[in-house]
């Protein structure tokens, strides 16, 4: 069995000619398509007093505009974790300024566009709490905190004796603003009831947890809920959770006898489907004179809505990542009237790392230290938070090789000491590590008369390389080339698969697709050592191999024969094999994570305060590297997302109104194909026999953390300011740039 360790996305085509189906390009089984356009509020907190219809109702076309006073009536409390108290037109309150509070339906989208805008709706206001404040107060304990898994707060040693005594410290604050996912597809569904069954459409990073949360609230057995999402064009968090439109579709082809089709605008987006939340984080660091940390303490408070719950896990890089007896993390909420955060690319180390990574830049400058030498005088050899060694840890590797690469040594140790003709040259660097996630799926594979094979995983791709790594197992395991292996996956008809998020997907189905493999290849041994009319009856299993299709003694390769010659002769259409697989006793055992480096140039225009990346070079060790083109495709993907975090992207809201301002993609500012600069990326050689039976990490997050720590510090090696709130906009360096 020969990995393939490199190969081209098997659904590029797909793509790139238009033949990939997404959620909104569905049409329905039964029925006629009916088309629905969301009605938000207008206004932050309050009841609707009065809802008038009336006009709506009269636009050609219109089947039926559905409200709080006429919407299907659902089970709020059996919807599952994802779905915490989203507002479904089951009431008169809102909650925040872009609230669903009615669905215009009609039999073409024109129509349904010009009835939502029909609709007139009057409130009775409430005081608001439109922003989270800078120095938020009254904030509360996380009663949820990482989805119930641990608490959120955590003490070992006398971390506030020892920050006192400390030769050398730092306390500061560090603030990063609400961020927007912006995948390039809208979120969308489509959803038709066939009798007492629901088939949902829907771009989706967790079909089945689609269908938890659809079964529970229709009150149906969740066989009786169908969920399927074969591309989805991007999510990074967004599509985790199933967000109101989701039900309001499904609300909606009830309510009328068709199938409703609901597809959310741009502006919709910034509203409806969660964003990484506001953070205000204070950090102190306590070292000796040589460097050593004498204390760490993170105190995180994050932004949170007036319904559910969901807590920034900032702090809890800072339990585990460098070596030091004292330490104390607090993670807070503070609620304002805005819809719920949600899982944002690498939420938690994101934001945490920004504000760690830069403390212990600021610690190094306070010390006179180089910033790698400090981060290796405190370098963890193991998990002090849980008292655990690590499966696997390279980030010494990290350093090494990022450095090199980078030519690190060329950095002159004094703020605003390289140029580029009038430009200012800063270096910068971070560490990154991201945990490593894993849960249980299944898997099915099928090899048929031709000799194809169909490996089958009701996992999801988001554009990630799901189906490309689906097919490589296959085919190495199976002993086929790579284009005779078809990948099925995004349907909740197929064996069951956690959500696309936490860099899990890999480390969790592939350890399945490899159980199925192994037991059809057992089969199909059998099957051929058994026959009396196979040119292989009678010999030792072990003592056959597999290769390009064909089944052969290892010893004397003129004996075989092919997958379809066996089929044949046996009579059947087909032969499969299931295979599933979860985590083990190794997270009690180990702490799991992956590491990488960051090292970023940048220049700064003394004149304009304008900020560019001209260079970036990231090491990271994730295990093993199971296609290392689209690996390193996602780790450029995460580079940029953070080059977008660090200079660029913040939501701006209103704070009279609670309306978002900038909530188009014209407004919100991502980095474009001008922003990003070279990137190499090294994949640091890394293997882990614990993590799961083929050592594969996540790396979807990873590459993300501690770029816009390293960005924020060059930025300071450049120009001599810490700019300590995100993003790095030429404000706030162009006053300090002008002394």
């Amino acid at each position: 069995m020969t990995p393939i360790t490199t190969a081209s996305r098997v659904d590029g085509r797909l793509k790139v000619t238009g033949g990939a189906r997404y959620a909104a390009e569905f049409k329905p089984e039964q029925g006629t398509l009916l088309y629905a356009v969301l009605v938000q509020s207008t206004i932050a907190a309050g009841r609707v007093s009065e809802i008038d219809t009336s006009k709506a109702k009269r636009v050609p076309g219109v089947v039926a505009i559905m409200t709080h006073e006429n919407a299907p009536r659902i089970d709020l409390g059996k919807a599952g974790d994802m779905t915490p108290g989203f507002p479904l037109l089951q009431d008169d309150k809102v909650l925040f300024n872009g609230q669903h509070l009615a669905l215009a339906i009609a039999t073409s989208f024109e129509a349904a566009i010009q009835a939502a805008a029909q609709v007139e709706i009057q409130y009775n206001r409430d005081q608001t709490v439109p922003v989270m404040s800078d120095t938020p107060s009254g904030t509360d304990v996380p009663k949820r905190f990482r989805n119930g898994m641990r608490p959120p707060d955590s003490t070992r040693g006398t971390p506030q004796a020892s920050l006192d005594a400390g030769a050398v410290k730092i306390d500061q604050i560090y603030r990063t603003p609400v961020e927007h996912h912006n995948p390039m597809e809208p979120h969308a569904a489509m959803a038709e009831w066939q009798g007492d069954q629901l088939l949902v459409h829907n771009a989706s990073q967790s079909v089945f947890g689609n269908r938890k949360a659809l079964a529970g609230f229709f009150g149906l057995a969740e066989d009786k809920v169908r969920i399927i999402s074969p591309f989805v064009g991007g999510g990074f968090g967004s599509k985790g959770a199933s967000w109101p439109h989701i039900t309001l579709a499904a609300m909606a082809a009830k309510m009328t006898g068709q199938p409703v089709r609901l597809v959310l605008t741009r502006r919709q987006m910034f509203t409806s489907n969660g964003y990484r939340p506001k953070t205000v984080q204070r950090i102190r660091l306590g070292a000796d004179r040589d460097g050593r940390l004498t204390a760490v303490m993170h105190d995180g408070i994050t932004q949170n809505s007036f319904y559910g719950e969901f807590s920034e896990p900032v702090a809890l890089a800072s339990e585990m990542l460098y070596s030091c007896p004292n330490v104390a993390v607090t993670h807070r909420l503070s609620k304002v009237n805005q819809g719920l955060p949600t899982f944002m690319r690498a939420p938690g180390e994101a934001s945490g790392l920004y504000a760690l990574e830069s403390a212990m830049d600021e610690l190094a400058w306070a010390l006179g230290m180089d910033p790698i030498a400090l981060r290796l005088k405190n370098y963890a050899d193991r998990d002090e938070h849980e008292d655990k060694p690590f499966s696997s840890k390279t980030l010494r590797a990290c350093y090494e090789q990022g450095a090199a690469a980078f030519d690190w040594q060329r950095r002159i140790a004094q703020p605003k000491s390289m140029r580029d003709g009038r430009l200012l040259i800063g270096l910068g660097m971070a560490t990154a590590t991201y945990p490593v996630n894993r849960s249980e799926a299944g898997a099915k594979v099928r090899i048929q008369a031709d000799g194809t094979a169909v490996v089958q995983c009701g996992s999801q791709d988001i554009g990630t390389g799901t189906y490309t790594v689906m097919a490589q197992l296959g085919a190495e395991y199976l002993g086929l080339p790579l284009e005779q292996v078809r990948a099925e996956l995004g349907d909740t008809a197929l064996p069951q698969a956690p959500v696309s998020g936490g860099s899990q997907s890999i480390a969790s189905i592939t350890p399945a697709i490899r159980a199925a493999c192994l037991a059809l290849r057992a089969q199909a041994l059998k099957l051929t050592t058994g026959d009396p009319a196979s040119p292989l009856h009678g010999v030792d299993p072990k003592d056959l191999d597999i290769v390009d299709g064909r089944i052969l003694h290892s010893a004397d390769k003129s004996r075989g024969e092919t997958y379809q010659a066996l089929l044949a002769r046996q009579g059947r259409p087909s032969i499969e094999a299931e295979g599933s697989a979860k985590p083990g006793e190794e997270k009690r055992q180990f702490s799991m994570h992956s590491f990488g480096a960051q090292f970023v140039e940048v220049s700064v225009d003394p004149d304009l305060g304008e900020v560019r990346v001209r260079r970036h070079v990231g090491a990271f060790a994730a295990g093993r590297i199971m296609n290392a083109k689209t690996a390193r495709s996602q780790m450029i993907g995460g580079i940029v997302f953070g080059i977008g975090m660090a200079l660029t992207e913040a939501t701006e809201v209103d704070a009279r109104s609670g309306r978002i301002v900038n909530a188009t993609i014209a407004d919100y500012l991502v980095p474009v194909h001008l922003d990003v600069p070279e990137i190499e990326v090294i994949m640091v050689a890394e293997q882990d026999g614990a993590v799961n039976p083929l050592g594969a990490k996540g790396i979807g997050e990873l590459p993300m953390v501690g770029t816009a720590a390293a960005i924020a510090n060059a930025v300071y090696h450049a120009t001599g300011q810490r700019i300590r709130d995100l993003p790095i906009r030429p404000d706030k360096l162009i006053e300090g740039l002008s002394i």
